[in-house]
């Protein structure tokens, strides 16, 4: 029995000459049947299968969010300290907040009361804008 050998020098290795090696990838093979599971069997049957119970749903805390659009609602309003103290945000996230999600998203009207040389109030005034 001869086997065919490759003759360029570059592939030989120690001297001896290498086998040539079929350039296809072993692929792994392709599974005919179909192997059903217990519950897959069980339900194929007819037997029905344990349902389970969902878990009780716990109430959500109120939100920073929330907490915020509530105290806006007061008819006096908030400063600006009082938003960061109830929300440990800065003023800047504050600031933010107002603008990009109770204005812009849920389309809130949120007013800004400058009145002489207080403190800056804000408060929602009205219903929702379209």
């Amino acid at each position: 029995m001869t086997t065919k050998t490759n003759t360029n020098p570059t592939s030989l290795k120690a001297g001896r000459a290498a086998k040539i090696t079929s350039p296809l990838i072993a692929v792994a093979p392709v599974k005919t049947g179909i192997r059903r599971t217990r519950a897959k069997a069980e339900v194929a049957a007819g037997t029905p299968a344990p349902i389970a119970l969902p878990l009780p749903v716990s109430p959500v805390a109120v939100s920073k969010q929330a907490r915020l659009i509530s105290l806006l609602r007061g008819a006096a309003g908030a400063t600006l300290e009082q938003m960061m103290a109830l929300t440990s945000w800065q003023a800047h996230t504050v600031r933010g907040a107002i603008s990009g999600v109770l204005r812009k998203r849920l389309g809130l009207n949120v007013v800004c009361d400058a009145a002489g040389s207080e403190v800056r109030r804000y408060r929602i005034v009205g219903s929702v804008s379209v």
